[in-house]
């Protein structure tokens, strides 16, 4: 949270240079933004790190573009009266073009949605992301009321569901923590402020939390409620098959340490129960390509969650989001 509000300072100051130069003279100007700049110079580069496997750019500023595609599903399955029932709402995909700013690894960024502009995204979703060398989040919340679907039961034809039905608010977060951070590098898969140049990979243990309230108003109102908290552990590795190439793969499962979940249709609840195992799954992967002072690629982030039984009630989250990327250092 504090690096954009120390860039933005940066940059204000490198702006302000000429009012600094009136006041102070060029040489006072001139000698206190050299020191801001050797101690942000010394911060970036004074990483505890392996430099055969993981190293800084040499440049100092990175100027990025992103496009960025996301999408939410939510499945019920289960049995009512005796008869086996499923459900799938997928609510309106969101895509935005993002650019941002870095210096010395720290990050100013603005984005936009085209569709939101055109007044065809109605939804709200926030996002906050952190990719540390030793530890790291991922943050969303969404407030979705597009979600269009289909439910079917047995011995019933398959009924569509149209939009506005369900209106679903979801707040995620996962964290990670890197044993192996001096080789293996999270940030150059995905912020590239660092570089991967040999392969290497390392355990991680993961915390999650997810909370949803879901309201559905057809033939009958229905509201859930959950609240989940998951911990566990996964591996990464970074794969460096020839130089300026990085795949990266990882896997995060966390069971769910602590479940508080209320279902009512009518205004009547419905009783819901642990039932192990339940899991929240995070899922990456990215491929980026170094070339001279540019970089570009792809990377993913796949959520996972189910709650319940299918032989009386299931949910399964869907959370995913795919990001490309072109940026160049200098």
């Amino acid at each position: 949270m504090k690096k954009p509000i120390i860039l933005a300072l940066v940059i204000s100051l490198f702006a302000i240079s000429p009012l600094i130069s009136h006041h102070f003279g060029n040489a006072g100007a001139q000698s206190l933004l050299h020191r801001i700049d050797s101690m942000l110079t010394e911060r970036y580069r004074n990483g505890n790190i392996d430099t055969a496997y993981v190293v800084r750019p040499q440049t100092k500023w990175t100027v990025r573009a992103r496009l960025n595609v996301s999408g939410t599903m939510i499945e019920t399955e289960g049995v009512e009266n005796g008869g086996h029932f499923k459900s799938e709402m997928t609510a309106d995909y969101k895509t935005t073009i993002s650019l941002g700013v870095s210096y010395l690894g720290l990050s100013l960024s603005a984005s936009l949605n085209p569709a939101k502009l055109a007044g065809k995204y109605s939804d709200y979703e926030v996002g906050l992301n952190y990719y540390g060398k030793r530890l790291g989040f991922e943050f969303n919340y969404q407030d979705a009321h597009n979600f269009k679907g289909w439910h079917e039961s047995d011995g019933m034809p398959r009924i569509e569901l149209p939009a506005d039905l369900l209106k679903v608010k979801t707040l995620n977060m996962n964290t990670y923590y890197c044993f192996n951070s001096r080789r293996f590098s999270y940030p150059a898969a995905f912020t590239q402020s660092y570089i991967q140049r040999q392969s290497a990979g390392s355990f991680l243990l993961a915390a999650s939390l997810q909370g949803q309230h879901a309201t559905f108003n057809g033939d009958n109102e229905m509201e859930l409620k959950m609240t989940n908290i998951g911990i566990g552990a996964g591996y990464g590795y970074n794969y460096v098959p020839a130089r300026g190439w990085l795949l990266h793969i990882s896997a995060l499962p966390t069971f769910i340490v602590y479940s508080n979940t209320s279902l009512s249709f009518d205004d009547a609840g419905v009783p819901l129960h642990y039932h192990f195992p339940e899991v929240i799954i995070t899922g990456r992967g990215a491929v980026v390509r170094q070339a001279g002072n540019k970089f570009y690629g792809l990377s993913m982030v796949y959520n996972f969650t189910n709650v319940g039984d299918d032989k009386s009630l299931a949910v399964y989250n869907t959370k995913w989001r795919v990001r490309t990327f072109f940026g160049v250092r200098f």
